[in-house]
């Protein structure tokens, strides 16, 4: 019977997830407690052991000047606006994934450390941590890449927004299964 409140548990917890973006309080996100975190995410399903990720992590201290840095990448008349944006949560993680040798591959890798960000996702939404996964154009930016020492056969999959937050953002449902299902017919 245990086994059965867990999995009523992990489907509770993965309903009420949301993406926090914006609203964090003044509570530091420890980089032990992202570290702890990943050590439980990283259980994610992986093709070939490959484990395609590598992190970096902007804390608090940090903050300002990684947000100075990624902010003189854009247009000057836009600088002021993304260093505010980027000084917004609390942390930062960067998610770096290795390309992979071919598209088999980059997908596999792309898959599995997709797979590994909703595991820390829902571990930190379990720990009252919120988390958005951010995916802005400067993550595509080899100026970025060049700041960040992100490596010739490596990729940036986005910048992780954490923060503590008091308030819960609306719930959005979702379309139904039922909308987006079919079965294959034979003939």
């Amino acid at each position: 019977m245990q086994v059965l409140k867990k999995q009523a548990d992990l489907a509770e917890i993965i309903r009420e997830r949301r993406s926090i973006k914006r609203g964090y309080n003044d509570k530091i996100v420890a980089e032990e407690t992202v570290t702890e975190l990943l050590e439980d995410a990283i259980w994610a399903p992986t093709h070939g052991m490959r484990q395609p990720w590598r992190f970096i992590f902007v804390g608090e201290n940090q903050k300002e000047g990684f947000a100075k840095k990624i902010a003189s990448t854009y247009p000057e008349e836009r600088q002021e606006n993304r260093e505010n944006y980027l000084n917004e949560p609390s942390a930062i993680l960067v998610v770096i994934m290795e390309k992979g040798d071919s598209q088999k591959k980059q997908d596999e890798n792309f898959g599995a450390t997709s797979c590994m960000i909703q595991n820390f996702q829902l571990l930190a939404w379990e720990q009252e941590l919120g988390v958005v996964w951010k995916t802005n154009p400067h993550i595509y930016d080899p100026k970025v890449e060049e700041i960040l020492h992100v490596k010739e056969d490596e990729r940036i999959i986005g910048f992780l927004h954490m923060g503590y937050f008091d308030e819960l953002p609306e719930k959005k449902d979702r379309i139904a299964v039922r909308d987006k299902f079919s079965t294959f017919q034979v003939g």
